[in-house]
């Protein structure tokens, strides 16, 4: 008799996690601390050689965030995680990895804003290029490609917009090309998407956001699908080439299908030094045991919310992937069966104005530029996150003056939508 797999709600409450083994705590505990002591001399040597797995120093690894990277990797279906301190330092600790100056890797060009500011501007002082392209156009990617480009970047669920991405479509492009195929998937998380089954070599997440869902913790999570091989013509020296400062291990010779997770621990996260703390890992644990539940509470809302809004006279449009006219809807229901994620947008017929006073009169959501909260989240790009932005680059950013965004909470949804009217009369 084959042994039973766990269903995802099993996992989210009990994978990675064991009763403590000193003192029979049931709930994973935080181990506050800096370092660990050694068994004695050699067993310091081991370590540090990467010949034993162990806890030496907490910027390089802590019990309490080894729960969380084992708990989110066994959900995503990959073979090992990273915990870092924010899904932004996540990107970068994949990056350092796998670039060297004057590489270039491929971007969707529907991402969330901060990462399209990040690889636009911050990356450059380390001399990776990003060379972008359109999720709706397919070809584009192809072309983009070049025999520098050594990853392709996309979202699952892009951020804002709710545009669902054809993942199965630029896997096959990337494995074309030779190069590892990176899935943002934040905005689905794995309740809703797991890129893994659909190609996806790297899946990357800012726990700040669902799975952590309580608007109350920063961190980011790095997993590893364990299905690149990293060998390939030398183009990923890091993994391919012996590390002379482990006297000449070569990573993905003796780590295998986890590797690349190792990789992000002894090269990245030790040298670059984005580690989560183990109080935020363990706030993110308990909110991960709830996740299910959260985010099919989530998404039915969100489905309420967007049928209420299309049918309302101040609303132009509304975009959600939920929607059976949406064009994204069909993606939806191939990446997304059980729901199109909580984040919407819509936009006002009284435009700039309205929206500002929209957000002004709402009473449940919040206005705040996050998203992901068990609360109601409300914004008006134009007037905030976007303002610095001329008109016309608004609109191309998917920030257009008319645009608002939301973020729908576990609330009651004849509440969230209460709220609404009551916000949508005054503007």
């Amino acid at each position: 008799m084959t042994e039973r797999i766990p269903g995802f709600s099993t996992l989210a409450v009990h994978a990675g996690a064991q009763p403590d083994p000193t003192t029979g705590a049931r709930a994973t505990p935080i181990y506050q601390t800096t370092s660990f002591v050694f068994d004695d001399v050699d067993h310091a040597a081991s370590l540090f050689g990467l010949q034993t797995f162990g806890n030496i120093y907490t910027r390089i690894g802590n019990p309490t965030c080894a729960v969380l990277e084992e708990r989110v990797a066994a959900l995503e279906g990959g073979t090992a995680g990273l915990a870092t301190a924010s899904g932004h330092s996540a990107q970068v600790v994949i990056m350092h990895n796998l670039m060297v100056p004057g590489d270039e890797f491929v971007a969707s060009r529907k991402l969330y804003g901060g990462s399209i500011n990040q690889f636009n501007h911050a990356f450059k002082n380390f001399g990776w290029n990003v060379v972008w392209a359109d999720p709706d156009d397919l070809v584009t990617f192809e072309r983009a490609v070049t025999p520098k480009t050594k990853a392709i970047f996309i979202e699952s669920i892009a951020n804002p917009g709710g545009v669902i991405t054809d993942i199965e479509a630029i896997a096959n492009i990337a494995r074309r090309a030779g190069v590892p195929l990176i899935v943002d998937n934040t905005l689905a998380t794995p309740y809703l998407c797991k890129p893994i089954d659909h190609g996806a070599d790297i899946v990357v997440h800012s726990l700040t956001k669902f799975l952590g869902g309580h608007g109350n913790s920063i961190g980011g999570m790095i997993v590893d699908a364990g299905t690149f091989n990293w060998s390939r013509e030398g183009r990923y020296p890091m993994l391919s080439e012996p590390r002379p400062e482990y006297q000449g291990i070569v990573l993905h010779e003796t780590f295998g299908n986890f590797a690349f997770a190792i990789a992000c621990r002894v090269l990245g996260l030790r040298d670059i030094g984005p580690a989560l703390s183990p109080f935020n890992a363990f706030l993110i644990l308990t909110g991960i045991e709830t996740l299910p539940l959260r985010m099919q509470k989530h998404c039915d809302n969100a489905n309420a919310v967007s049928e209420w809004l299309a049918q309302q006279k101040q609303v132009a449009w509304v975009s959600y992937p939920g929607l059976s006219g949406d064009r994204y809807h069909n993606l939806a229901k191939k990446y997304c069966p059980k729901g199109a994620g909580a984040v919407l947008t819509f936009g006002l017929k009284g435009g700039y104005d309205a929206g500002v006073k929209l957000v002004s009169n709402v009473k449940l959501f919040s206005h705040l530029a996050n998203i992901g909260d068990t609360r109601s989240l409300i914004i008006h790009p134009a007037s905030t996150t976007h303002r610095q932005l001329s008109d016309a680059q608004k609109v191309q950013a998917g920030a257009g003056p008319d645009v608002v965004r939301l973020s729908i909470g576990i609330e009651d949804k004849d509440d969230i939508i209460a709220d609404l009217e009551q916000g949508l009369a005054a503007a």
